[in-house]
């Protein structure tokens, strides 16, 4: 057993007690036999197939604090969340670190019977509509990250939205990372739609101080039969954040899912999507957005799984990478047996705007079925030459010329994006983070 490894069985050894106590029954009933599977596997090396790209083991190497026993971070998060950028009309939500931020509520109410809360206190007074859900897609046994979140979570976001509900309005959901001292911190959500539920959310990570954060994920979202979740995650935190996102995915017959992973500015990043269709009918349009520049490092995984008849799903993936930055692409399509009328296409498309910066993209297809129509395709590149001159010689400097070019390049995958306030935000926050100007609005960091 590595050091890295052995730091966090001792920890839940020793802190064992300390996370019952404030922890829901429902989530401590899966948290020892998480850390079975977690001692067994240890965290994944670059020989594990869907880690090739990322040396976990290195990102979880370092001493973290870790708020086991649950003490209360001041902060006020509508003063310190002030940004220039225009208004979303969203029903906004925060939660600091892990715990959801019940001091800061929007004033607008949701439709009856929607549930946007702490996932603790909802486990603890709706133990049966959680236990029902939770842990139950997210597997223990075949993941080493998602096994360690499991293990430790205590609290985080729980959504259900009741059969035939609709919610016209965005929720917006910022995770705010605050701490006096290197931080680790472990956040689940869960996400239920009942049949005919329709909803819009978006995730905003953040960072409001300038300390070294690792921040490990888990959403597991259920979107029942004739449903329909748009989930869009965006990252704007710093160079010294570490994020680890795993996502997990079941739609019924006839739902749709619209998944957008936007990393914006980050250190280093691993967003990880395991999707099942389990009904027919089924689509999801899955689209990632980076813009990379420095040192850092954007890891993005996908695994979609037909295992019924008559599904969509299609993927985009964009990368902008600058300086010295590290960028991988692996998106993996199983249609299993049977699976017929599968229409699937995946794409990843990359710009590599100097020759230190470097790409990794693994697009795969497997097919156990004969009337599929499937395709994927991957491209790297650097900026056209021809298309910087003819810009330079109208006039238009050198780094304008090369800034539309990117901007251009990135705009279908921000033109894809079905909230149309997100939409104009984005083409504001890409134009600033091409000029170098993201973290520079005056009096935060979060923008």
């Amino acid at each position: 057993m590595m050091n890295s490894e052995k730091q966090y069985v001792d920890l839940y050894a020793d802190a064992r007690a300390m996370i019952f106590q404030h922890g829901s029954p429902v989530m401590n009933d899966v948290r020892d036999a998480a850390f079975e599977d977690f001692k067994r596997q240890g965290f994944p090396s670059r020989k594990v197939e869907r880690y090739r790209y990322t040396d976990m083991a290195a990102l979880f190497e370092p001493n973290y604090g870790l708020n086991l026993n649950r003490l209360d971070i001041p902060v006020k998060p509508y003063e310190a969340f002030k940004c220039s950028v225009p208004n979303l009309s969203t029903s906004l939500y925060f939660i600091v670190n892990d715990a959801f931020h019940a001091k800061a509520l929007p004033k607008a109410t949701l439709p009856e019977g929607v549930i946007v809360d702490s996932l603790q206190k909802v486990a603890n007074t709706h133990p049966q509509l959680v236990s029902k859900y939770y842990a139950q897609l997210a597997e223990t046994k075949d993941d080493a990250i998602t096994a360690l979140n499991t293990m430790l979570a205590q609290d985080g976001l729980f959504i259900y939205v009741p059969k035939r509900v609709k919610i016209d309005r965005a929720v917006q959901v910022v995770n705010l990372l605050r701490s006096d001292v290197d931080l680790m911190v472990n956040r689940r959500v869960l996400i239920v739609l009942d049949e005919g539920a329709e909803a819009k959310f978006l995730f905003c990570d953040h960072t409001m101080d300038d300390k070294h954060f690792l921040a490990t994920q888990v959403i597991e979202a259920y979107v029942g039969e004739n449903a329909s979740l748009d989930l869009y995650c965006m990252e704007e935190t710093h160079e010294h954040n570490t994020r680890v996102s795993n996502v997990y995915v079941e739609q019924q017959a006839n739902s749709h899912f619209n998944h957008n992973v936007l990393t914006l500015h980050n250190g280093i990043t691993r967003n990880q999507l395991n999707l099942v269709f389990r009904g027919e009918g089924a689509s999801c349009c899955c689209n990632g957005c980076v813009i990379a520049d420095k040192k850092q490092h954007v890891d993005n995984n996908t695994f979609i799984r037909h295992a019924v008849p008559h599904c969509e799903s299609h993927e985009l993936y964009k990368y902008v990478l600058d300086g010295q930055a590290t960028g991988a692409f692996a998106g993996r399509v199983l249609v299993e047996k049977g699976a017929q009328k599968t229409n699937s296409e995946m794409r990843n498309q990359n710009l590599c705007t100097t020759k230190q910066a470097r790409m990794y993209t693994q697009p795969e297809l497997e097919i156990y079925a004969d009337d599929v129509k499937c395709g994927h395709g991957s491209t790297v590149g650097q900026l056209n030459d021809q298309a910087m001159f003819y810009m330079r010689q109208r006039g238009i400097s050198e780094q304008e010329a090369k800034l539309l070019l990117e901007f251009a390049f990135i705009n279908e995958v921000v033109d894809s994006m079905q909230l149309e306030p997100l939409k104009d935000r984005l083409h504001y926050l890409v134009e600033k983070r091409f000029r170098g100007e993201l973290d520079k609005c005056a009096g935060c960091r979060n923008c």
